[in-house]
């Protein structure tokens, strides 16, 4: 059976909710359309839906990529997830279905299970679905697809900002919602969200933009070897103090490659 646009574009959204792909990560139409033997357009189509829900973006020269989320839309991204599922539990007043609160628990213990195995991918992937998987077990399945983009970008915005929130505590967050919602306390559920959404955001590393020439200035820190030459030393004192645009304008006068043409990819993992 043929693979569709959609197929495509639900494979590169789970890669992301299960951190294989990293913000930023380049996602070339022809390296796409080898993986999944189809036609650069089918590739194309999915890409250009992934662009219109925020997850993708697009530059005339370089292709397509993951969006790398600023700190502004870090915060709205979150606070738009809030909104959302608190007001989806809100909503659920008259009662939540036996029949989705045993499919809620069958997503618990699968989430404790991939924690049990340290399954860091499908452990991602699992605490990222669990908020989509409460949003269609609500009844709302329009706000389920909703809430897995926003959760697909607050994934990349995690990895961006180096979250530190445990994924034991997320879980454990997920059996108490659940527990109030069996329990018909609704307004404990919504309050234990809010919470829950606030813990995540509050553990992001955002007081400082990360450092995209961070890996690059380590590799290339001077080697204090016995007998180094001083000149070499300073070549590596202004590696690491010359401003990014300044050093491009540097290697584009000396004939050197451009940093934008890299096309390194992580798409080996989606398959």
């Amino acid at each position: 059976m043929a693979i569709s646009s959609t197929d495509i574009s639900n494979r590169i959204v789970e890669a992301v909710l299960a951190q294989k792909l990293a913000p930023g990560s380049r996602l070339g139409e022809q390296e796409l359309a080898l993986l999944f033997d189809c036609s650069r357009t089918i590739v194309r189509e999915a890409l250009t839906r992934l662009a219109a829900r925020g997850i993708v973006t697009v530059s005339a020269r370089r292709g397509w990529y993951l969006i790398e989320p600023s700190q502004d839309e870090a915060r709205e991204a979150f606070e738009a997830r809030r909104v959302i599922e608190t007001g989806l539990i809100r909503q659920s007043a008259g009662g939540v279905r036996k029949e989705a609160l045993k499919r809620l628990k069958q997503h618990l213990q699968q989430e404790k299970a991939a924690l049990r195995q340290d399954d860091i991918g499908k452990r991602s992937y699992l605490l990222g679905d669990f908020h989509v998987c409460l949003a269609d077990c609500l009844g709302n399945s329009l706000l389920a697809d909703t809430l897995r983009d926003y959760t697909a970008r607050t994934t990349l915005i995690a990895m961006r900002y180096q979250s530190t929130h445990d994924a034991e505590q997320s879980c454990e967050d997920h059996v108490r919602i659940v527990e109030a919602l069996e329990r018909g306390a609704i307004a404990e559920a919504e309050a234990l969200m809010a919470e829950h959404i606030g813990t995540v955001q509050a553990a992001l590393s955002v007081s400082t933009a990360p450092d995209p020439l961070a890996r690059l200035r380590e590799a290339l820190a001077p080697v204090r070897a016995a007998g180094a030459n001083p000149d070499a030393a300073t070549s590596a004192q202004l590696l690491r103090t010359t401003p990014p645009k300044a050093a491009a304008r540097k290697r584009s006068a000396a004939g050197g490659p451009d940093s934008s043409d890299d096309s390194s990819t992580y798409l080996g993992k989606l398959l």
